[in-house]
């Protein structure tokens, strides 16, 4: 296995830690294994570094595939499966806990199912679809507004009382559903569907 495949598990493995980070435990755990008591107060901090640091991974594991020509076809199945895996469990946990409302799970989550459907449908037919520049971008809105939202608003809140990180997710949102209808609509013909 390939250094770039290597990363490309190391951030599917970080997805555990950053949820287990997010949780919230209970008082009767906490007497238990007392440590809990600070990721219950750290938490959201360390569960943001932890997704920062995978979503980073992203961009790492494809530079050294392209660089040191390691792109092999388990690294393109495992690439944006980790980014599905990482951007899904941050969205099930912010839903569980109340920070955003299931309906903007279900529709980023929803139009990953659908692409992926695509794509699936794609390689059996020998075709490899790429990503695209709005797919690229809703990635990185989609990190950016996780991150936000997390970090309870900040850093934006030192200087407005602007609800910016949810205002980012309303974005991404958007983003999500634009570059899904700008995917079908480009690879179409492609596919004869």
């Amino acid at each position: 296995m390939n250094l770039a495949n290597k990363i490309t598990i190391a951030r599917i493995g970080l997805i555990p830690l950053f949820m287990l980070a997010l949780q919230h435990y209970p008082v009767w755990m906490v007497e238990r294994m007392p440590f809990l008591s600070q990721v219950n107060l750290y938490g959201s901090g360390i569960a943001v570094f932890i997704f920062l640091l995978a979503s980073t991974t992203d961009k790492l594991d494809g530079y050294i595939a392209r660089k040191y020509n390691q792109v092999t076809p388990l690294g393109k199945l495992l690439d944006p499966l980790a980014d599905k895996l990482l951007i899904s469990a941050a969205l099930l946990m912010m839903v569980e806990q109340r920070m955003i409302p299931a309906w903007m799970a279900v529709l980023i989550i929803g139009r990953e199912a659908v692409i992926t459907g695509i794509r699936v449908l794609a390689a059996a037919r020998g075709v490899a679809l790429a990503a695209d520049k709005h797919g690229k971008l809703k990635m990185v809105l989609q990190v950016v507004a996780i991150a936000a939202i997390l970090l309870k608003n900040y850093p934006f809140a030192w200087i407005t009382s602007l609800p910016v990180d949810f205002m980012l997710m309303i974005l991404a949102v958007v983003l999500t559903i634009y570059s899904g209808y700008k995917y079908i609509a480009n690879n179409y013909r492609t596919l004869h569907l």
